[in-house]
C-alpha cells in the first residue's frame, strides 16, 4: 500500500473504437500512467454510469460491460479483468457521507466502456484494483465539483481518481461528421476555452461553462460527458493546478483532451526523490 499522493485525472474515452485504435491520445495516457507512482486503487468515474445519487460499487470482480452496439465484433471480445476493492469502496462511501452526501452501494456494478477503455490503455495488465463510482447528470456541474472535493483527501491515501468523458460530445455531429469527414470549428474552440479557464484556475467559469463558454450547448447537448471533468477538478483540491496531458481530436468531433489536477504541495513532493519526499 502506497502513501504517495495521487493526482486526479480527467481522461477521454472517445468512441468505443478508441480501444482498438488508441492513437496519439492513447499513447499520451499510457506515458502518463507509466510516470506515476503506483496507486493503491483507482476510483473510476465514467460518464456512462448515471444514478440518482452517488453510488459506489462494492463488487470484488468487475464485469466488462459492452454498453454499445454496431461496432466491430472484436470490441465485444475484449475483457478487462480488473478486480474491485470493497475496502477502498467503503472509504469512498465514507468520504462522501462525511461531506453530507447520501450514498448508495451497488454489489454488482462492473466497468462500462467509459471506464475500461481508458483503464485498459493506462493499466494494460489490470493489476490495480478499481472502484466504480457513478455520476448524477441531473444535478449538474456544481454537484459534480462538490463530489470531487469530497474525494480529494483520498488522493493522499494512494487512491487515484480517473474520471472519464470527453471535452466535446455531440452524437448527432459525430454521425454527421463520419459521413462528411469535416471537423466543426466549435470543437477546438470549446476545448481551447476550457483549457484556458483551467490553466487560469477559473473554477467558477468552468462550473458555469454552459453560460460562458463558446458553443457550449453544441459541444454538450447533454452534460454527462463533461461532468467527470468537474469531479476531477474538485478532487484536485481547492488550490489545484491543472496540467494538460494531451490535446487532440478524434473522429472529427471528439476533443480528446486529458488533464491532471493536483495541489502544488503534491507536485513538489512528487518531483523529489522518493527518499526526500518521505522525510518529515
Amino acid at each position: 500500500m502506497t502513501s504517495s499522493p495521487q493526482p486526479a485525472l480527467f481522461v477521454p474515452h472517445g468512441a468505443p473504437t478508441f480501444a482498438l485504435r488508441p492513437g496519439a491520445a492513447g499513447a499520451a495516457l499510457a506515458r502518463y500512467a507509466a510516470s506515476m507512482p503506483r496507486p493503491r486503487a483507482i476510483i473510476a468515474i465514467s460518464a456512462h454510469w448515471a444514478a440518482a445519487r452517488p453510488t459506489v460499487s462494492l463488487a470484488s470482480r468487475l464485469e466488462t460491460i459492452h454498453d454499445f452496439s454496431g461496432f466491430p465484433r472484436e470490441l465485444y471480445d475484449i475483457r478487462y479483468p480488473a478486480t474491485g476493492c470493497p475496502e477502498a469502496a467503503l472509504e469512498v462511501a465514507a468520504a462522501l457521507e462525511q461531506a453530507g452526501f447520501q450514498v448508495d452501494r451497488d454489489a454488482r456494478r462492473g466497468l462500462d466502456h467509459g471506464a475500461w477503455v481508458p483503464l485498459r490503455i493506462m493499466f494494460p495488465d489490470a493489476d490495480v484494483a478499481v472502484v466504480p463510482l457513478s455520476i448524477e447528470p441531473h444535478l449538474g456541474p456544481d454537484h459534480a465539483l462538490r463530489v470531487g472535493r469530497a474525494l480529494a483527501p483520498l488522493r493522499e491515501r494512494g487512491l487515484l481518481i480517473v474520471a472519464s468523458g470527453n471535452v466535446t460530445h455531440n452524437l448527432n455531429d459525430y454521425f454527421h461528421a463520419s459521413r462528411s469527414g469535416r471537423t466543426p470549428g466549435y470543437v477546438r474552440e470549446f476545448a481551447d476555452w476550457m483549457w484556458e479557464r483551467l490553466a487560469a484556475r477559473d473554477v467558477a467559469g468552468v462550473v458555469d461553462y454552459r453560460h460562458s463558454a463558446p458553443h457550449a450547448i453544441q459541444a454538450h447537448p447533454t452534460e454527462e460527458h463533461l461532468l467527470p471533468l468537474h469531479v476531477a477538478l474538485g478532487a484536485g483540491g481547492e488550490d489545484c493546478e491543472a496540467e494538460r496531458i494531451h490535446a487532440g481530436i478524434d473522429d472529427h468531433v471528439l476533443a480528446m483532451d486529458a488533464y491532471a489536477f493536483r495541489s502544488p504541495a503534491s507536485q513538489a513532493a512528487d518531483s523529489m526523490p522518493r527518499s526526500a519526499a518521505a522525510r518529515p
